[in-house]
C-alpha cells in the first residue's frame, strides 16, 4: 500500500488455524483453545472499548492482525490491555470517514481479545485480535480520549435440532468451500479437518463468512443474522456465486476453452479489470462512472442498431485513459444516447371535445385549421399506430401561426418545441457535424427531441420560406427526410450515425410566402392557408385575448381598464395596416403603459378609453384614411394586390403628353408588371374603334403609367385588368368609379385570367371602405373562402372579358367622337420640302401653314 492506512486488514488467515499458520507468531493451540473456554466462561462486561476498524468486518472465532494508528483507536487499545484486553470491534460503513461518529459505524459488531500488540517504530501499533462472540451497541458513554460503549451480547441458538435438510446444507458449504481452496490451491487436510469438526451451523458460517471476499455491507448483513441457519443459508448463496467467480478464473488461467455463459464472462472479467485498475492506481469513482453508465444505457430500452453502438463505444471508454482527448468525444456521445427519448412518449389526449373547447379558447377563428386538427385527433382514435402528419401554415405574419402550434400541443397533451430556420444557412443545423470535429454536436432536430423529452412531441419549423443555401449546403434539402412520413421513421444525424424514429413526431412548418419553398419540400407538407383578419375580427380579438394579456402583463386589474370597441377601430384604423395582430397588441400595449404609470404615480379608480381619446395616448396617427375622390378620376384606377402580409389596395395612374408613342413605367415595377402593362396598351390599341379612337392615335403620344408608394417594389400579373382600365380611362376621358376595386390578369385578346389570394384582396378592399369589386369568372369558387360576414358586404363582379370590366368600372361609355386632326400630314409637307430642296437648288418650296396640334383630352 502507497500510504498505510489505520486499521486496515493486512491479512485474513482461515479462522482457528493452527499454530503455525497464525501471523506473527501467534499462540499455540492449545494456548488459542484455553483463552476460548475462559472467554466462554467468564461472563461479559457491560461496557468496553469501541475500535472502528476499516475494510473488514469481524467474526466470531476469527483471528487476524491490525494495524492502529488513530489516537483515540491507541487509546482503546491501552484501556483494554489494562482491563481485561476485551475491545468491541465494529465496521465503518463508509471507510474514507477519519472520525466517525456513531450514526458511522454499524450498531452490530463482535467482542474481540486484544491477544498480541506490537508497537511500530512510527507510533502505530500492530495487535492481534481474536473475535469471541457477537455485541451490539446499546450505549454511547465516550467519546474521549477513546470510544466507549454499553453492549448487548446477542446469544444465538446453538442447540437447534440437526436435521435433514440442515445436514444437507451443512455438507454443501463444506463441499464448496473445499472446491473453491482447491481452485486457489489451499487445499490441505488440516484445514479440512476443521471444517469437518465444526458441528455448530452458526459457527460454521461465521468460519466461511470470514474467508470470503465479501462486501462490507454483505459482510455485515451475516453478522446481522442472528439466526444460525438462516446465517448459512445466506453464506452458501455467496459461497454459489463465488465458486462460479473462483471456476471462472480457473478456466481463464489454465485457457480453458469449454463454453460460459456471457453474463459470467463478463462478470468475471470486469471483476479483473477493477483489480487491475486499482493496481494502476486508478480512481474507484471511474469504475463506479462506468458501471452506471452501463445500467443507464441497459435501462434505456435501444433498438437492437443503437444498443449494439453504445456497447461497443462503452468498451472502447473502459478500455481508454480518462485523459486521452477521444475519451471525453466517446462519453459525449454515450451521454447523448442515454438522455434521447427513445422510447419515452406522451401520451395523447384523444377526447375531439376538449381538444376543441382549447383551440377555441386560445384562437379566433382559424375553422379550417381547427378542422384539420379535431380529423388527425379522431383519426389517431381510431388508429393509434397512424404516423404524425406534417402541416404547413402558410400566412402573412401576425396571424397566429406559432401560437396555434402551441395550442395544438395543448390540445393533444404533448410537449411542444419550436425551431426558427429563419436565416439558416448550414446543412449541419439540421443533421448535425460528425463526431470527427472538434465541438461537434448533433443537428437542432435531435437537440430539440432531447429538450422535449418525449419521441413525439408538436415540432414547430419557424419561417421555413427563408431557408438559404450556401457553399455549405442547402438546410432544405436535409429537411426532406425530416419531413417526409415514408422516410423520417429511420432518421439519420450525423452526430449519432444510428437511425432515430421521428414518425411520430407531428411537425408543423410555417411561411409568410408559398413561392420561396422548394417544389419538393412544398410537395411533402399539407398546405393550411392562414388568411388575415377582417377589422370586426381584430375587435373582437382584441378584447377576448389581446387585451386581457396586456393588461395582466403591466400589472394591472381585470376591470380597472375598458376599452371601448369604437377606440379600437380608431387604433386598428388610424395606427395599423396589417393582416396580423402584431402591431394592434403593440398599440394596445402603450396604452396600457401609459396608464399604469397613472396608476403607479398614485391615481385611483377605473379607467375607460373612448372613441376619440385614442390620440391622448397614441399621438398622430400614423394612417390616414384614404382621400374622396368624389366622382372618380380620369386615368387613376383602383387595383387589388397581395403581399406577405395580406391584402393592399393599389392605385395606379396614367397620364398622357405629347410625344412619340412611347410606353413609361414607374414606380418600382417588376418584369411580369411592366409586360402586364404591355399587354394592356394592345389591347387598347386593338380595340381603338370600340372606343372612339383612330388606329394612329397612339403615335403622337407618350403614356406615363405610374403606381405610386414608388419606394415599394411591385409585381405580378394580376393588376392587367387595372392598368387597362386606368388606360382606356385616360384615352376616352371617362373617370373611373370611385367605389370600384379590380383584379385580374389580362390577355391581348382581352380575356381575363385567374388571380390567387382572392380573400386577402377582398378583405383589403373592405378595410379600405370600397364596397364592388370585380374579379375573373374562373376565381368564382375561391369565394366560399371569403367569410360569409364579409361576403355579405361586398359586391364581387366576376367577368371574363375586358369588355364587361370597362363597363363595370367606368362612370360612362367611352366617348365615339373621332379625335382632333394628328401632325401626320405635317410631316409629309416637311418632306416635300426637304425633296423640293434637294431637286431644285436655290429655290424654296412654297409656305404651308404649319397643322395643328392635336387636341388635349378632357378629363
Amino acid at each position: 500500500m502507497d500510504e498505510p492506512r489505520d486499521d486496515s486488514l493486512e491479512e485474513q488467515p482461515v479462522s482457528g488455524p493452527p499454530p503455525e499458520e497464525v501471523p506473527e507468531g501467534g499462540p499455540p493451540a492449545e494456548a488459542e483453545a484455553n483463552s476460548e473456554e475462559d472467554q466462554e466462561e467468564a461472563p461479559l462486561p457491560e461496557t468496553l472499548p469501541l475500535l472502528p476498524v476499516r475494510d473488514v468486518v469481524v467474526f466470531p472465532y476469527m483471528i487476524l492482525p491490525l494495524f492502529v494508528a488513530r489516537d483515540s483507536s491507541i487509546a482503546a487499545v491501552d484501556a483494554a490491555m489494562n482491563r481485561d484486553q476485551l475491545v468491541l470491534l465494529c465496521a465503518q460503513k463508509d471507510q474514507n470517514i477519519e472520525h466517525p461518529l456513531a450514526e458511522d459505524l454499524y450498531e452490530v459488531g463482535a467482542v474481540g481479545m486484544v491477544m498480541r500488540q506490537l508497537k511500530l517504530p512510527d507510533g502505530r501499533l500492530k495487535v492481534l485480535v481474536q473475535g469471541l462472540t457477537r455485541a451490539r451497541i446499546s450505549s454511547w458513554l465516550r467519546t474521549k480520549p477513546y470510544y466507549e460503549v454499553g453492549i448487548e451480547p446477542l446469544d444465538e441458538d446453538e442447540d437447534a435440532e440437526v436435521t435433514v435438510s440442515l445436514e444437507a446444507l451443512m455438507r454443501n458449504v463444506r463441499e464448496a468451500s473445499e472446491k473453491i481452496l482447491a481452485l486457489r490451491g489451499l487445499l490441505s487436510g488440516d484445514v479440512m479437518a476443521i471444517l469437518n469438526s465444526v458441528e455448530e451451523p452458526g459457527r460454521l458460517a461465521d468460519m466461511v463468512a470470514s474467508n470470503l471476499r465479501l462486501k462490507i455491507a454483505e459482510a455485515q448483513e451475516i453478522l446481522d443474522e442472528l439466526d444460525p441457519v438462516e446465517r448459512l443459508s445466506k453464506v452458501n448463496e455467496h459461497l454459489g456465486k463465488e465458486l462460479q467467480v473462483s471456476t471462472m478464473q480457473a478456466k481463464i488461467q489454465s485457457e480453458a476453452k469449454e463454453e460460459m455463459t456471457k453474463s459470467q464472462r463478463e462478470y468475471f472479467l470486469r471483476e479483473q479489470m477493477r483489480a487491475i485498475r486499482r493496481e494502476l492506481g486508478d480512481a474507484e469513482d471511474r469504475h463506479q462512472e462506468m458501471t452506471d453508465l452501463r445500467q443507464a444505457l441497459e435501462k434505456k430500452g435501444l433498438p437492437s442498431e443503437a444498443h449494439k453502438e453504445a456497447m461497443k463505444q462503452l468498451l472502447r471508454l473502459e478500455q481508454m485513459q480518462p485523459e486521452a482527448a477521444e475519451a471525453t468525444i466517446i462519453r459525449s456521445y454515450l451521454d447523448w444516447i442515454v438522455e434521447l427519448p427513445w422510447a419515452t412518449s406522451t401520451k395523447d389526449r384523444l377526447d375531439i371535445k376538449r381538444a376543441a373547447r382549447i383551440l377555441d379558447e386560445d384562437h379566433y377563428d382559424l375553422k379550417k385549421v381547427k378542422e384539420r386538427i379535431l380529423e388527425y385527433l379522431a383519426v389517431r382514435k381510431l388508429n393509434p399506430g397512424m404516423k404524425g402528419p406534417i402541416l404547413c401554415f402558410l400566412g402573412p405574419p401576425g396571424v397566429g401561426k406559432t401560437s396555434l402550434g402551441r395550442s395544438i400541443a395543448r390540445a393533444l397533451g404533448r410537449k411542444f418545441v419550436r425551431m426558427s430556420l429563419g436565416g439558416v444557412r448550414d446543412e449541419a443545423e439540421i443533421r448535425g457535424h460528425r463526431r470527427t470535429y472538434i465541438g461537434a454536436l448533433p443537428g437542432r432536430i435531435i437537440q430539440g427531441l432531447k429538450t422535449a423529452g418525449a419521441n413525439n412531441p408538436v415540432f414547430m419549423i419557424d419561417e421555413v420560406d427563408k431557408v438559404g443555401a450556401d457553399m455549405r449546403g442547402d438546410p432544405t434539402a436535409a429537411l426532406l427526410e425530416v419531413l417526409d412520413p415514408e422516410q423520417n421513421h429511420a432518421f439519420s444525424d450525423h452526430y449519432l450515425n444510428l437511425p432515430f424514429d421521428l414518425s411520430k413526431v407531428m411537425f408543423i412548418t410555417t411561411a409568410n410566402l408559398e413561392d420561396t419553398i422548394p417544389e419538393a419540400l412544398l410537395d411533402r407538407m399539407e398546405v393550411l392557408e392562414l388568411n388575415g383578419y377582417t377589422d370586426e375580427d381584430k375587435v373582437t380579438i382584441a378584447h377576448t385575448h389581446l387585451l386581457p394579456r396586456q393588461i395582466k402583463e403591466h400589472g394591472l386589474k381585470p376591470g380597472q381598464v375598458t376599452i371601448s370597441e369604437g377606440a379600437v377601430m380608431e387604433v386598428i384604423r388610424g395606427w395599423t395596416r396589417e393582416a396580423g395582430l402584431r402591431n394592434l397588441e403593440r398599440e394596445l400595449a402603450s396604452i396600457c403603459r401609459k396608464l399604469a404609470r397613472r396608476v403607479a404615480e398614485g391615481a385611483k379608480g377605473s379607467f375607460h378609453v373612448k372613441s376619440g381619446g385614442v390620440q391622448s395616448f397614441l399621438g398622430v396617427p400614423k394612417f390616414l384614411p384614404e382621400d374622396e375622390r368624389g366622382e372618380g378620376e380620369v386615368g387613376v384606377s383602383t387595383g387589388l394586390a397581395w403581399t406577405a402580409f395580406g391584402g393592399e389596395v393599389l392605385r395606379i395612374e396614367v397620364s398622357l403628353v405629347e410625344g412619340k408613342g412611347n410606353l413609361t413605367l414607374t414606380g418600382s415595377l417588376g418584369e411580369v408588371m411592366k409586360e402586364s402593362a404591355q399587354a394592356a396598351l394592345s389591347y387598347a390599341r386593338s380595340r381603338a374603334r370600340q372606343l372612339g379612337l383612330q388606329p394612329g392615335f397612339y403615335e403622337d403620344l407618350d403614356l406615363h403609367l405610374h403606381v405610386p408608394s414608388g419606394a415599394i417594389p411591385k409585381d405580378g400579373p394580376s393588376a392587367g385588368v387595372t392598368i387597362c382600365t386606368a388606360i382606356v380611362s385616360a384615352l376616352t376621358g371617362v373617370a373611373v368609379k370611385e367605389d370600384v376595386a379590380m383584379t385580374g390578369e389580362v390577355t391581348l385578346t382581352g380575356k381575363v385570367l385567374a388571380i390567387g389570394g382572392l380573400k386577402e384582396k377582398a378583405l383589403a378592399a373592405l378595410r379600405s371602405g370600397i364596397k364592388n369589386i370585380i374579379a375573373p369568372a374562373k376565381n368564382k369558387k375561391d369565394a366560399s373562402e371569403i367569410p360569409p360576414k364579409v361576403r355579405r358586404r361586398l359586391n364581387i363582379h366576376f367577368v371574363e372579358h375586358m369588355d364587361e370590366v370597362l363597363e363595370l368600372a367606368l362612370v360612362d361609355k367611352p366617348r365615339l367622337k373621332r379625335p382632333a386632326p394628328r401632325r401626320k400630314p405635317a410631316r409629309k409637307t416637311a418632306a416635300k420640302k426637304t425633296a423640293a430642296k434637294r431637286t431644285m437648288p436655290g429655290k424654296s418650296a412654297p409656305k404651308k401653314a404649319p397643322s395643328q396640334p392635336p387636341a388635349k383630352k378632357k378629363p
